[in-house]
């Protein structure tokens, strides 16, 4: 990974949801390294390696779901400046607003476009992480 290269995490445990976020990332044309952890487990032995500068996770996995993974990363000061974008199929509003309260910074609902998850991770990675947390009202949490 170079300097200028981003580093994130995806929480997946779909292989073709991967695959279809990775393609999407490469066309934003933004110099991203990816790690992947394929269930809640994984993620937080990643998360100790080093802390990443974006969370991509998604809700439904095993081990540890999406939420209770929000839960322990936001009670653990190390990771305070941590942005977590939910990735996820899941609409219901109960589970929108858990990540909300939980701490999670936006809720990206995984298109079945291709270009307009290449569009909502540009909004994502042209936003300013270094130092300031972005934490939307309710009515633009959901992106």
């Amino acid at each position: 990974m170079s300097k200028l290269e981003r580093d994130i995490i995806v929480a997946e445990d779909d292989p073709d949801d991967l695959l279809f976020f990775e393609m999407a990332v490469k066309k934003t044309e933004i110099p991203v390294s990816i790690r992947h952890a394929k269930d809640g487990t994984v993620l937080f032995v990643l998360l100790k390696d080093k802390v990443p500068e974006l969370l991509f996770l998604d809700i439904n996995m095993p081990c540890k779901d999406g939420v209770s993974c929000i839960r322990e990363i936001r009670q653990s000061k190390e990771y305070d400046n941590l942005p977590i974008i939910m990735f996820t199929a899941n609409l219901y509003d109960k589970i929108i607003e858990d990540c909300y309260r939980n701490g999670a910074n936006f809720y990206l609902v995984k298109p079945d476009n291709f270009v307009q998850l290449t569009e909502k991770l540009k909004q994502v990675f042209s936003l300013d992480w270094n130092g300031v947390m972005h934490y939307p009202a309710m009515a633009h949490f959901r992106i």
